[in-house]
């Protein structure tokens, strides 16, 4: 048991009185500390960052902090062109997906947050309101001049500059030189090696398609699998050491952002929510698929699976690492029971030596091909 999972038990001692769960620990894998995404619509890179930050440490048993928003930057520029090429047709947002971060990682690299702290202003807390009305309204100027010109990007970059500092070309970490493309080799950090998975009928399974929510304005394509393979595939990946990047639903009454529980009780209205543990809702791949269309669960958060739980019943639960901070939740960590993730995952993403034989493609095409 590391050091982050024995806090986590010593503050969920405090707080069983109220929630009434008492989790036993199961599957526990190498994380870093939680982070906070501050006042930012930034939680892809935020998962993204302690995703990778964990195959790090699978891979080389030494922690690294890599900075989010060295990617979040070159993603803000790639979504810009994005959106004056269709005419202002898209979506222009601080939203973004795995697959995003990946693609940059591909790339541009990735730096320590030592190196990239983005906050030039001497700012304490990420805040990107301003800086995104700024962009847009920067954007939406462009597309009023009918013709944009061969430099508008300029004007775009020296917005980033401003509010975010200068990217790093190169820089040291212990005594060593590195570029962002060779600190992600070192790191053993390749973007050719991840692919996302989901499970909708409405396309074929066992095939790749571009996933129809929001933010995935890059058109990724994800690997289209049953239901009950996607649960398996989570399951096996954790017990054989691999953590799991998550992204889903978090805007339903059974997520407890206060008790860092997540469940999905038959009835939302019942007192007893969070005070005991409630029956909940027998999932199945048609109901999933009907909350999908009708907009009941929605593309929202990522967060990053770090390992598994039980509670006094024997009920299991997936530990789900989230990015507000270590003052939410139990010290940032949340349970989400096996209903939740059925009905409330939209994708994950690992890599494809963590695929299981039964789920592998006969074509392997990565979330990146950069």
């Amino acid at each position: 048991m590391n050091k982050n999972i024995i806090l986590i038990a010593l503050v969920f001692t405090m707080t069983t009185a109220f929630a009434q769960y008492e989790f036993k620990t199961t599957i526990d894998l190498a994380q870093t500390p939680v982070k906070s995404q501050d006042r930012t619509g930034t939680c892809w890179s935020y998962s993204t960052a302690s995703y990778l930050e964990s195959e790090a440490l699978r891979k080389h048993e030494k922690p690294v902090d890599l900075a989010e928003m060295f990617i979040v930057r070159f993603i803000y520029q790639d979504k810009a062109r994005n959106y004056i090429l269709r005419h202002g047709k898209a979506q222009f947002s601080q939203g973004g997906l795995a697959h995003d971060f990946i693609r940059e990682m591909g790339r541009h690299g990735v730096v320590p947050q030592s190196v990239y702290d983005a906050r030039p202003k001497g700012e304490k807390v990420y805040n990107h309101d301003e800086l995104a009305a700024v962009l847009q309204g920067y954007l939406d100027g462009v597309l009023k001049a009918k013709h944009p010109s061969l430099y508008w990007m300029d004007g775009f970059n020296a917005i980033l500059d401003v509010y975010l500092g200068e990217a790093p070309k190169m820089f040291a970490v212990d005594g060593q030189k590195y570029t962002p493309q060779s600190y992600a080799e070192k790191l053993g950090l390749k973007a050719q090696d991840y692919i996302e998975l989901t499970s909708f009928t409405h396309h074929p399974f066992y095939y790749y398609f571009v996933l129809e929510i929001p933010d995935n304005y890059s058109n990724g394509l994800y690997y289209n699998i049953p239901l009950a393979d996607l649960k398996a595939q989570t399951d096996y990946a954790l017990e054989h050491g691999y953590s799991v990047s998550w992204d889903g639903d978090v805007s339903e009454k059974g997520f407890g952002s206060k008790e860092g529980v997540c469940i999905l009780p038959e009835n939302e209205k019942d007192k007893n929510l969070f005070k005991s543990i409630v029956r909940e809702v027998k999932v199945t791949q048609d109901l999933r698929q009907k909350n999908y269309e009708n907009w009941s669960t929605t593309d929202d958060h990522l967060m990053h699976i770090v390992g598994k739980a039980e509670d006094q019943k024997g009920n299991n639960y997936y530990i789900v690492k989230n990015s507000w901070g270590n003052k939410a939740g139990n010290d940032g960590l949340y349970y989400m029971s096996e209903a939740y993730f059925l009905m409330k995952t939209v994708a994950i993403m690992l890599p494809k030596e963590a695929l299981m034989k039964s789920v592998q493609p006969d074509v392997f095409i990565p979330v990146s091909l950069d």
